[in-house]
């Protein structure tokens, strides 16, 4: 027995990965999800609409932040995502809507304003738009579904990738006369399509059994997705060049998955978390995932309150997509003198003996 112990402990010592992770991962996850793990709303943004309702906003007291004031319809405010709540003077009476697609600031905003009512202030009636119940439902199906697609994209292909490697069919792929780009297709496009039925069933399914409302037009929702999708499948396959076997790749997929459902916004407000932690949130391409997807569902929100999103998932995908495909490239390129590439056109002049 002890001399398995001493075996453990030399193999342990000498997989330098797997001990790092064993004792900093750990101090890393409390250090991050400690100041992310906030359910408290630290500012609600409010824009008031009209000149007769600016000058009361201002007495409003915190966590309320006033903005510059407006003429536009409240509403289309919201939509826009450019304030938590727009203030408007409607039959004499002020009323706040409050965006409920932001499931703690709705809520925050509505304890607020009894505090005001309580505290012996103006009566503000309060309409919650786009989440009228306060559903967590409505805010947490649209995210899962670009869970799923991480799962799949990050953790799914890189099991499977690796699980190549190891049978030996992945080097195989080094003397056939293929481009990186066409082995990274390949081998994505079989999960690309698994992922994208099970976004529609989600969702789908979501909207019927929950009664999610769909009130956007799709089709950005398509597009986003597929950016999204591409970015979370480059991750896979950047996980398996960088893993030696499946349970390195699972520990780094899981390592790049959790941030994502803890920092995304998905569970804990963004505008809770401390600045730093926020930031890191910013660079998670869940994150605008779940800014696009509640902006089509929720709030049918026009394309420039979507263009912020859509352009990053797209800088993403196409960042992380190159960075795969050169990776790829990398683990696929044969040992031998003279064959360098992958491409054909590269291949002419390699001699008949190397190439047999």
């Amino acid at each position: 027995m002890w001399a398995m112990v001493l075996k453990e402990m030399r193999q342990v010592r000498r997989d330098r990965r797997t001990l790092a992770m064993m004792v900093v991962l750990p101090v890393l996850l409390l250090v991050v999800f400690g100041y992310a793990a906030r359910f408290d709303v630290a500012e609600i943004r409010v824009v008031p609409v009209g000149d007769q309702v600016a000058s009361a906003a201002q007495q409003l007291p915190e966590p309320f932040t006033v903005l510059a004031a407006t003429d536009d319809d409240p509403v289309d405010v919201l939509r826009r995502g450019d304030a938590d709540v727009a203030i408007a003077l409607e039959g004499g009476t002020p009323t706040a809507h409050v965006d409920g697609s932001e499931l703690f600031t709705a809520q925050a905003s509505q304890q607020a304003f009894a505090g005001i009512a309580a505290a012996g202030g103006p009566s503000i009636d309060v309409v919650v738009e786009f989440n009228p119940d306060l559903e967590t439902s409505a805010v947490l199906v649209p995210g899962l579904g670009g869970l799923i697609l991480v799962f799949v994209g990050s953790l799914i292909t890189s099991l499977g990738v690796v699980r190549e490697r190891q049978a030996g069919t992945l080097e195989q792929l080094a003397v056939m006369p293929l481009r990186a780009s066409d082995v990274f297709v390949g081998k994505v496009a079989p999960y690309f399509v698994v992922a994208s039925v099970d976004l529609v069933v989600v969702l789908g399914v979501g909207s019927w059994l929950f009664g999610v409302p769909f009130n956007g037009n799709p089709a950005w929702l398509a597009i986003g997705s597929l950016l999204f999708l591409f970015t979370a499948l480059g991750i896979g396959v950047l996980i398996s060049t960088v893993s030696d076997n499946q349970g390195q790749a699972i520990q780094l997929a899981l390592m790049t998955v959790l941030p994502q459902v803890l920092l995304s916004g998905l569970i804990f407000p963004l505008s809770s978390m401390a600045a730093g932690v926020r930031w890191i949130g910013y660079l998670l391409p869940l994150t605008w995932f779940n800014v696009l997807a509640r902006g089509v569902m929720l709030k049918d929100a026009p394309l420039s309150a979507l263009a912020l999103p859509l352009g990053v998932l797209a800088l993403m995908a196409v960042v992380v997509s190159t960075l795969a495909v050169w990776r790829f490239n990398t683990e696929l390129r044969p040992a031998g003198p003279g064959d360098t590439d992958l491409d054909p056109a590269r291949r002419q002049d390699v001699p008949a003996e190397v190439t047999s």
